[in-house]
């Protein structure tokens, strides 16, 4: 799996090249991404690991495996992911508006672990995360 990573790594569509550009370094607002990561058996194409969001680039291919993509976010979303999808084209032509689409989403997501409300502890985080 990792193997296959690094190949997608290397040979990065135009859309995942241009978003890359806007990720990279914590150009982002200072989140950090990793691209081509893998989870579980899937590979996504960006990961922000502080936040849990997943940016997904898709070209016409996915169009065809629409079944397949939704089982894939399934997935991603039971594992605590939060999955943004956007096409090739749009990326290409819109730049700036994918970044912005992303940024938002990145302020808007909580962070995975918050801290306890004043009164809450250790005891009280337990039995909520047993109970979802």
């Amino acid at each position: 799996m990792k193997h296959h990573a690094s190949t997608l790594r290397k040979n990065m569509t135009d859309a995942e090249k241009v978003i890359w550009r806007g990720l990279r370094n914590r150009q982002l607002a200072g989140y950090k991404f990793r691209r081509q990561k893998p989870i579980g058996p899937y590979i996504v194409d960006f990961l922000c690991p502080e936040k849990k969001i997943i940016v997904e680039i898709d070209g016409g291919q996915h169009a065809v495996h629409v079944e397949t993509d939704r089982q894939r976010t399934r997935y991603l979303e039971q594992k605590g992911y939060r999955v943004l999808r956007f096409w090739n084209h749009r990326v290409l032509q819109e730049q700036e508006v994918v970044l912005s689409l992303i940024l938002s989403a990145l302020k808007a997501t909580p962070h995975p672990r918050p801290l306890p409300s004043r009164g809450e502890g250790v005891e009280h985080e337990a039995l909520s995360t047993q109970t979802k």
